[in-house]
């Protein structure tokens, strides 16, 4: 048996406006901001966000990630959180509730070309 282990996942997602960021990741999709950093005030924001036990980094610098990332995030109630994001009524996504291959999905693209798909199992009876 192994001595070690491997711990949570963050995803480190390349963003261009951090005004848009901030629209998408915390008006709509329910996240806080945890912190921010810039070099310098002129300098591109590198900023954690979360919600619940997902944490995702977000970053302006060039080079720290292609935009065009897919995430799968497992979600505790589905429906719920898809009732969530329904009544923001955000601008530019709708996104619907789904079913295929066992799970429920909330699938939603981020300004960037950065794509989620929420999911949960479906138990079997």
């Amino acid at each position: 048996m192994n001595e070690f282990q491997l711990k949570h996942t963050i995803p480190v997602l390349r963003i261009f406006d951090e005004q848009k960021a901030k629209e998408f990741y915390i008006d709509f999709l329910g996240f806080s901001i945890d912190w921010e950093h810039r070099y310098e005030e002129d300098f591109p924001i590198y900023m954690q966000v979360s919600l619940g036990e997902c944490s995702l980094h977000l970053s302006e610098h060039h080079g720290d990630s292609t935009p065009g990332i897919k995430l799968r995030i497992h979600v505790v109630e589905i429906e719920a959180y898809h009732q969530f994001l329904a009544e923001k009524k955000y601008k530019f996504a709708r996104p619907g509730l789904e079913e295929a291959h066992g799970f429920k999905e909330v699938r939603v693209g981020d300004p960037f070309g950065n794509e989620f798909c929420f999911v949960e199992k479906i138990d079997s009876l």
